[in-house]
């Protein structure tokens, strides 16, 4: 019977409309989250995918020993593809003259990502049985000849490699390169007990596989052997990833927060609206029971439709999407599950504890109100509202990104937006006692209709401030994004980097970089040494910290110590003062938090067997994807000049420079007469002892990446501005019902339609420029924890915005409360009576 007549009064609100609100509101919440998590994940899965070619493979474990064969076994009964590579040093030969190498030797399938790139073009082939591949400089520094001896074996240098995919970024590894067959290495007779190799297992699959693998595996490694994916690798595109995954989950952690609140908005509207009803069905004797069965019911089925349709419009949006990305991003599908389950529970969570708080209050309308309308029952702790918007809001949340700092940045977002939405409440309400129907002009009428509807208005700036929140903060870290990226890869990034310059070469190293008009940073001298001891503490390695002495655990390898007179441009000084007297260092902010160094604490050096003691004198943080040289300690010349050094440098060589310079009179040639990069040839000939390193592959696959990553920010800002429209849309349905009645009132006392238009406007204008300056307030606020918590950037004050944000907020609130009461506006004083009754 009660299911009867609730599906009856279902199908009846339906067709008159009364739902259409709350439905819209929560398929607004579902195809936001639903279809944002899509694109999201595609777009992420897409730039890891895109990332993962600079180590050649999803995941690598890299050992100094064969792992256990078990690990292998696991991967295959996962389905994942994998190759053993071998990594050595070793002396080539060329009749009287020698190199150390580092030699890459490896199997069949090898790269399992990306491409081997040669001076020929891309290849996935591999030498064949008794050939090299050789890197460039080395053809430079034996004078190309037709063969070389390694150990035992002699080899053909059969073709000539610009980059390998997983070359990594590590400039002190600075042997050239060579690529043979891991069949080869047994004949060369170089690998003997003892010998130091590093084993790299490379891994590709899909994402669940990987997933499995990593959590089966990875507890099973020593110390020794590293797990490593793209993101914990050496190369500057980690840093864009996180950064880029972490705005895609912020954008979709703000539809979430977007939707949440509209479906609030609704539920509260809906149960207004049925106030009546409530008090009239309690008149003719309907239990608590039944009633409760009615609107849950009600509430039940809504939330099904609104599912059904968000997910349908969730998925149509990512079709439609894909439609628009580049085919290498489109190529990526992952699995529809973790978006449509995201949906469905974020319909299902939202809906029930965004409505519960508006629904115990409709359940409680007495029976009186019949007779007495202003009768609105008992009045539940508001309290209780927050504390299940917020836990629904943070547990949505956390879901969704696995982030407490993403989360909670949002709710505290929320907080203070509820807040001064609370005081603004407070003062129109307290302003609004005894005001009437004035209406002598229409920014008086306007201004009355704010004061006189002051709690619809707060429940309407919700809508509107949470969206312009949603839109400035998306907007402002996009673009901080972007142009950090811009900053980190300009036009003329390093594309070659110089180590092992001695001391007598940096004089003619300048020398040679003028001649050729190339521009190149500082040189900066580099120095080997180890600390030891922080405020005569010693420190210890990780190994020894498991084993289970005591003490600080330190880095457990050598660093690369420099020293400067000035600040480097890519650093930026965030304590104390640029080293001044000899006895100072300055310190890099990150490897400063993971020691506990402070300004002031005392660090001893080893140093070619000697101990130095200095103090810290800065902290610094420094942008290590710049493609700059940057070190973790930089002293003084004063406290470094007693030991031997090495220089490094980096430049930007344009492909035009490296062709047409002829400088070298012919002798820039290869074995089989094809002109080489006369340039680097050159100073390659000049400068034997110099290591060149070639990372200009890297810098444009680095800028494809970016690109990339861009074109997912700019996708991701599109869908939130329509997600927000849609909100701005649906928020202004609250309060036509009541703006209806007061409509008729004026019409009856005679307002023009120019008069009522134009109040109307006002009306919205003000919401909207009031929508405006709060938006202001809490974007900078969420961009303030965001910068600092999460995104690690530059935190500044967004001053246009107090002027932008208001007019704009005023004018979209204005078109879009203007077009949404046009059809009232237009009707006669009858018809808006009829209508109303």
């Amino acid at each position: 019977m009660e299911l009867s007549l609730a599906w009856r009064l279902f199908k009846r609100e339906l067709q008159q409309g009364q739902l259409l609100l709350i439905i819209l509101a929560i398929t607004l919440a579902v195809l936001s989250v639903s279809g944002l998590a899509r694109v999201s994940e595609r777009l992420q899965v897409a730039i890891t995918g895109q990332a993962s070619q600079f180590i050649a493979a999803d995941r690598i474990i890299d050992s100094p020993v064969k792992i256990d064969a078990a690990i292998l076994t696991k991967a295959e009964d996962l389905g994942l593809k994998h190759v053993t590579n071998m990594q050595f040093n070793s002396m080539v030969y060329s009749g009287d003259k020698f190199q150390l190498v580092t030699v890459r030797a490896v199997e069949t399938g090898y790269p399992l990502k990306g491409d081997i790139e040669l001076t020929s073009g891309k290849t996935k082939a591999l030498p064949q049985a008794g050939e090299i591949w050789f890197e460039t400089r080395l053809g430079g520094l034996l004078g190309y000849p037709k063969s070389i001896e390694l150990g035992n074996s002699e080899f053909v240098l059969s073709n000539e490699i610009s980059r390998l995919p997983d070359a990594g970024f590590n400039l002190f590894a600075s042997s050239p390169v060579v690529l043979m067959r891991m069949e080869d290495v047994a004949k060369t007779g170089v690998i003997q007990p003892g010998s130091r190799v590093t084993y790299l297992y490379q891994f590709a699959g899909d994402e669940a596989s990987l997933t499995a693998f990593e959590q089966s595996v990875k507890p099973l490694l020593n110390s020794t052997q590293r797990w490593v994916d793209v993101q914990s690798g050496d190369s500057p595109i980690a840093g864009a990833v996180k950064r880029a995954e972490r705005f895609l989950l912020l954008a979709s952690l703000m539809g979430i927060a977007l939707a949440c609140a509209a479906i609030g908005i609704a539920a509260q509207r809906y149960c207004q609206r049925h106030y009546d009803v409530v008090a009239m069905l309690k008149t003719f004797g309907a239990s608590a029971k039944q009633i409760r069965l009615l609107f849950g019911t009600h509430l039940l089925l809504v939330t099904l439709m609104g599912i059904v349709l968000g997910i349908i419009g969730g998925v149509l949006l990512d079709f439609g999407i894909s439609y628009l990305l580049p085919p290498e991003i489109a190529a990526y599908s992952p699995p529809l599950t973790r978006p449509l389950l995201l949906g469905v529970s974020t319909g299902l969570i939202s809906a029930f504890m965004f409505s519960a708080y508006p629904l115990m209050r409709l359940l409680a309308i007495p029976p009186l109100r019949v007779l007495q309308r202003q009768l609105e029952g008992l009045q539940l702790g508001m309290w209780l509202h927050l504390l299940l918007s917020l836990g629904a809001m943070a547990l949505l949340g956390y879901l969704y990104s696995q982030s407490w700092a993403l989360t909670l940045t949002v709710v505290a977002a929320v907080l203070l937006l509820g807040v001064l939405l609370s005081v603004l409440g407070f003062v129109m309400i307290r302003l609004g006692h005894s005001v009437g129907m004035k209406t002598t002009n229409p920014l008086q009428l306007a201004l009355a209709g704010l004061r006189r509807r002051a709690r619809q208005n707060a429940v309407q700036l919700v809508g509107f401030s949470a969206a312009l929140v949603l839109l400035l903060t998306i907007l402002a870290l996009r673009q901080d994004l972007l142009n950090e990226w811009q900053k980190q890869l300009p036009e003329n990034a390093p594309n070659y980097f110089l180590v092992n310059i001695a001391p007598d070469d940096a004089k003619p190293l300048n020398d040679f970089m003028t001649a050729k008009g190339i521009v190149a940073t500082d040189i900066y001298p580099v120095i080997r040494g180890r600390l030891t001891q922080i405020n005569g503490e010693a420190l210890i390695s990780n190994e020894q910290s498991e084993a289970g002495e005591k003490g600080r655990v330190g880095i457990s390898r050598e660093l690369n110590l420099t020293w400067r007179n000035t600040l480097p441009a890519n650093n930026e000084l965030l304590e104390g003062h640029f080293n001044q007297a000899a006895d100072e260092v300055s310190v890099e902010s990150g490897v400063a938090d993971r020691l506990g160094i402070g300004i002031g604490d005392k660090l001893t050096y080893v140093i070619d067997n000697q101990e130095l003691t200095v103090k810290v004198a800065s902290i610094r943080a420094v942008h290590w994807e710049t493609l700059q040289p940057n070190f973790f300690m930089i002293f003084t010349q004063e406290a470094l000049a007693p030991f031997a050094y090495t220089s490094m440098a980096s430049f930007y060589l344009n492909d035009q420079q490296a062709t047409n310079d002829q400088s070298t009179n012919g002798q820039a040639l290869s074995a089989d007469g094809t002109p080489k990069d006369a340039v680097i040839l050159a100073l390659i000939q000049q400068f034997p002892t110099i290591s060149i390193i070639d990372v200009g592959a890297m810098v444009g696959q680095l800028r494809q990446i970016i690109e990339q990553v861009s074109l997912s920010l700019t996708l991701v800002l599109a869908l939130v501005l329509l997600a927000s429209a849609l909100v701005l849309i649906a928020q202004t349905e609250a309060g036509m019902a009541t703006r209806q009645r007061e409509l008729a009132v004026l019409r009856t006392f005679g307002a023009s339609g120019w008069l009522l238009r134009s109040a109307t406007g006002l009306e919205f204008a003000l919401l909207g420029g009031i929508a405006g300056v709060l938006a202001v307030i809490v974007a900078e606020f969420a961009l303030y924890l965001l910068k600092t918590q999460v995104f690690e950037l530059n935190v500044y004050m967004h001053w246009p915005w107090w002027g932008i944000a208001p007019v704009s907020g005023a004018l979209i609130v204005a078109l879009l409360g203007v077009w949404r009461c046009r059809q009232l506006l237009s009707q006669s004083c009858s018809e808006l009576l009829k209508a109303g009754s």
